[in-house]
């Protein structure tokens, strides 16, 4: 019987290769929603970055990125928010994350209303409070924090793109702050 390979050190696949992935399977997917809440578990305030979204447009997003081969939901979730956050964030990640919504990401924005103009990806979407001292890091350009009823406005909505004021809306109903 033969030894199977193991090895983890090349996790990442290179641009040529996830494109011919993307073409023929759906990419697993973590998106965050990041919050303040008070002393008593309310949101107070939802945190979204600016950044270039995958329709090459400059957007307001949440937290998201690729689960990696190996890798634990939980574990993705904690990269993600803290690549995008800030080491300093300090996010709350539950011991055993249920996602409290998925998404389904097509390149036709028809299929579902989510809109990956580069692939079919599935994500599962948290609600995460976090804590610390929050800056944008690696792509983004600027995190802002929203109350819900800013969150959900016309000036706020009309500068996402993908369906993720959807995301929001849901995000908000989940935790009883849909205004």
């Amino acid at each position: 019987m033969s030894e199977i390979d193991t090895a983890t050190d090349s996790i990442w696949l290179s641009s040529d290769n996830l494109e011919q992935v993307r073409a023929q399977m759906p990419i697993v997917y973590v998106e965050a929603v990041p919050v303040r809440v008070d002393a008593l578990g309310n949101v107070t305030n939802i945190g979204l970055l600016l950044r270039q979204a995958a329709d090459g447009s400059i957007s307001r997003l949440i937290v998201s990125g690729r689960v990696i081969h190996g890798e634990r939901i939980r574990d993705a979730l904690l990269r993600h928010c803290e690549k995008d956050l800030g080491p300093l964030a300090l996010p709350r990640i539950p011991v055993n994350p249920a996602p409290f919504t998925i998404a389904e990401y097509f390149p036709d924005n028809e299929v579902t209303g989510f809109y990956d103009p580069r692939q079919h990806a599935v994500s599962l979407i948290y609600i995460v409070p976090v804590d610390g001292e929050c800056e944008p890091t690696q792509e983004a350009l600027d995190l802002a924090w929203y109350t819900p009823a800013e969150v959900v406005s016309p000036s706020v909505i009309g500068q996402m793109t993908g369906g993720q004021d959807r995301i929001l809306r849901v995000a908000l109903a989940h935790v009883g702050q849909l205004p």
